[in-house]
Parts: structure tokens; sequence; C-alpha cells
């Protein structure tokens, strides 16, 4: 009997040590980032129809390098085919990518308002697409670590227009 008990002990030792792993996201926040930008841009594909670029504001991106801004860009060219460049809205008006007859712009606009690191290897995000006053999302994305690698949670819209 007493060897069954330490056999169960044992298993419940191993679980809870394999459930205690955690992944440092700061360690991993070019992926979490293009992760997060990802999930923000597949919802909506309508206000992604015919886009000219992604452009992607990244003034509040503290944390990531010169070098990690510059992978994410590359990631979204490479994956979306179009120009991609970093900008905020004031930023694309005043180089005349904001279509002025349309009150919209050729592109999307995604940004990333919001980062709360919660416990568990989990990251929620709260971001936006934006194309126009009348065509923009929010959402709101949890990322976390599972099976070796970060993959989205979970991805809602919590506002349109």
């Amino acid at each position: 009997m007493k060897i069954i008990q330490s056999i169960i002990i044992f298993t419940l030792f191993l679980s809870l040590a394999a459930c205690s792993k955690k992944e440092n996201p700061k360690e991993h926040l070019v992926e979490i980032y293009k992760i997060a930008l990802d999930s923000i841009m597949e919802k909506d594909k309508e206000l992604s129809s015919d886009m000219k670029y992604i452009a992607i504001d990244m003034k509040n991106f503290d944390e990531l390098t010169k070098q990690d801004k510059s992978e994410i860009l590359s990631y979204f060219k490479e994956k979306y085919k179009v120009e991609v460049i970093d900008m905020s809205l004031d930023e694309l008006k005043e180089k005349g990518l904001f279509n002025s007859n349309t009150m919209s712009l050729d592109g999307v606009l995604l940004r990333i308002k919001k980062v709360d690191y919660k416990p568990f290897n989990n990251v929620l995000f709260e971001g936006s697409k934006y194309r126009s006053g009348k065509g923009s999302t929010v959402v709101e994305t949890k990322i976390h670590f599972k099976d070796g690698e970060w993959k989205v949670k979970e991805s809602k819209e919590t506002q349109k227009s």
C-alpha cells in the first residue's frame, strides 16, 4: 500500500512541477507582438480588402528595440505582400496616406493600446485595426505559452464601427 501511495505522490509532484514551468514573456516579445498584431489583422477582413499598405503604430512599443520593430515590420511585409510602415494616424495624414475624399486610409493601421502580463504565461493585448472613422475594430487578445510555443488563447472583437 505504501508503494502505491508513494507512486501517487510522486506522480502528483511531477504534474505540479510540469504545470509550474514558467516562460518569461519579456524574453519573447517579438514573437508575442507578431502573434498579437496578426490576431488583430485577422479580424474584420473586409477592412483589409484592397489595402495598399499596413501601418503599425509602434510609438508605445517601449520594450522593443529598433531591430525588434524591424523584424515585426518584415514579418508583415512577407506575410501580406504589401508595404509595411511604422506610422501613427497623424503621420499617415501628414504623408498624404489618408484619402480626404473618402475619409479613409488606402491601407490599415494596427495599434496596440494596452499590454498586460498575467500569471501562468498569459499576456493580454488590447489593440485596434483602423481603416476609417466608420471602418475600425477594437480587439482583445490573450496569448499564452502552451506546448512549447506562444499562441492565441482567445481573441475577440470588443468594439466595431
